[in-house]
């Protein structure tokens, strides 16, 4: 029995290898209805300047290729935005919670050399985690309700993005940070689309290993956190107090990602609308002498920092406030910096960071690490 058991477990695998290798080198989706999901009244079926067309009525409804699971390859569309802000595309879509999305900012057409023409950005647990990646966007020259052609080459966890110019990327994104390796095709945002290719696993030799992270050998990011479980801090709320308060927490370890990043939402997901969550990063630092050394940090949304026990700084970083930081309320070291004074022998670093909008994560980089140790 258990031998049947075993073979059974092992052919539809062996089913998939050969689905695969009968795959065509070349897939046309048509502009017709039985090949997309459409939510009754989003979207329509016509003609836009001599092409068949798919036309997006709407901002948010997503249409979906049907019977099509994507991986990696080569993908062209024809695409005509219209609507005032956003228009995107998603690949490797498990569903409306996790996908990879690149995007136009269309409200930027016909501005030269603006940098978020044209951004990429993962879905994690709903989340959008545009303000946690600031650096993956670039500039294109975008026009609305004309045709724009763009491809998308994606290689395992690298993509390159061209739009219109098809000899230099629009954007280079060196590591995907989604948490899904394949699925659906899609795309929201007004406008249409035609012309759409797909030549799975033909990626014109770029690699799917994701390129090296360039903060990789500066020892000057704390990389290694101790964080809790997060909690509910209503709106008007502060955990502000000259003393850190006592916190009898669940610890667990948290790993920064490319570029330093701390991805409290790869862990702990998004904050549900309306509401406002907190949770602490630990950190114990050890010096041979006493010392004064400038932390430069990128954060959101707010923060409460504590110095072996006592307050040391706080601040927002809230997009579409008064509080929100260069670049645009994302995170970045350029949000904030500080002097963090420590005592010879250990020294415990503690940061409340709070969420009430899209991703939250923290970077906190030292102007000198020589002969200071991250202590578990």
């Amino acid at each position: 029995m258990k031998k049947v058991i075993i073979a059974l477990a092992f052919l539809p695998s062996a089913l998939s290898l050969s689905a695969q290798k009968k795959m065509p080198a070349e897939v046309r989706v048509p502009m017709t209805p039985e090949r997309w999901e459409v939510k009754a009244g989003t979207a329509t079926f016509t003609e836009f300047k001599s092409k068949p067309a798919i036309q997006l009525l709407t901002q948010n409804n997503a249409v979906v290729v049907k019977d099509l699971n994507f991986t990696n390859g080569t993908v062209e569309f024809d695409w005509a935005p219209d609507g005032p802000n956003f228009a995107a595309f998603y690949f490797r879509r498990k569903d409306t919670l996790e996908t990879e999305c690149f995007y136009l900012r269309t409200h930027v057409e016909g501005v030269p050399n603006a940098m978020q023409a044209v951004q990429y950005a993962p879905y994690l647990d709903g989340i959008n985690l545009w303000d946690l990646l600031p650096n993956y966007q670039g500039p294109a020259d975008i026009k609305k309700n004309e045709w724009n052609h763009l491809k998308l080459v994606i290689s395992g966890r690298r993509m390159l993005a061209y739009v219109n110019d098809m000899e230099r990327p629009a954007l280079v994104v060196p590591q995907l940070m989604g948490n899904t390796q394949s699925g659906a095709l899609a795309f929201d945002g007004a406008g249409k689309i035609a012309n759409l290719t797909i030549r799975p696993d033909q990626v014109s030799g770029l690699s799917p290993e994701p390129e090296s992270d360039p903060t990789y050998n500066d020892p000057r990011y704390i990389r290694k956190w101790k964080i809790s479980q997060p909690k509910d801090l209503p709106v008007g709320q502060e955990p502000f107090n000259v003393k850190a308060p006592e916190l009898k927490e669940e610890w667990t370890g948290i790993t920064a990602e490319r570029l330093g990043i701390i991805n409290i939402t790869r862990l702990h997901g998004g904050t549900p609308r309306g509401a406002r969550r907190l949770a602490w990063l630990k950190v114990k630092l050890k010096t041979p002498v006493a010392q004064t050394r400038r932390v430069e940090l990128g954060f959101n949304d707010e923060i409460w920092i504590y110095i072996n026990g006592i307050s040391l700084y706080t601040d927002k970083n809230v997009f579409g406030t008064p509080a929100s930081k260069p670049p645009l309320g994302r995170m970045s070291t350029d949000n904030a910096h500080f002097d963090l004074p420590l005592k010879a022998g250990e020294n415990e670093l503690l940061v409340g960071i709070s969420n009430n909008f899209y991703g939250w994560g923290l970077i906190a980089r030292l102007d000198n690490m020589e002969g200071i140790e991250v202590i578990d």
